[in-house]
């Protein structure tokens, strides 16, 4: 299964625009990307409503992952990493903030 670490570096967390940002960038990979953080179950990074009732805060460290049998037969494990990867960098980018 592909996974990627990441800490939020918006100043209010993943809500409003962040989260925003985050979740068009999370569809426009077509892939079925969870997010969660302490250890908990991870929520469908596709949505919204899910990231944002998350409370995924600034600084709180989240991962990002892909269930290797919810890879579509168009992507590739490498592809699935990478797409986590660019996923990753906008977390901790400002273009997220």
């Amino acid at each position: 299964m592909p996974v990627r670490k990441a800490i939020v570096t918006a100043a209010t967390g993943l809500h409003a625009r962040p989260a925003a940002v985050f979740v068009r960038a999370v569809t426009a990979t077509g892939l079925a990307v969870t997010i969660s953080k302490d250890g908990r179950p991870g929520v469908d990074a596709r949505s919204l409503l899910e990231v944002m009732t998350e409370d995924f805060e600034c600084g709180c460290e989240v991962e990002l992952a892909v269930a290797a049998e919810d890879l579509p037969a168009f992507c590739s494990l490498v592809e699935a990493e990478s797409a986590l990867e660019e996923l990753r960098v906008l977390l901790e980018s400002a273009a997220a903030a």
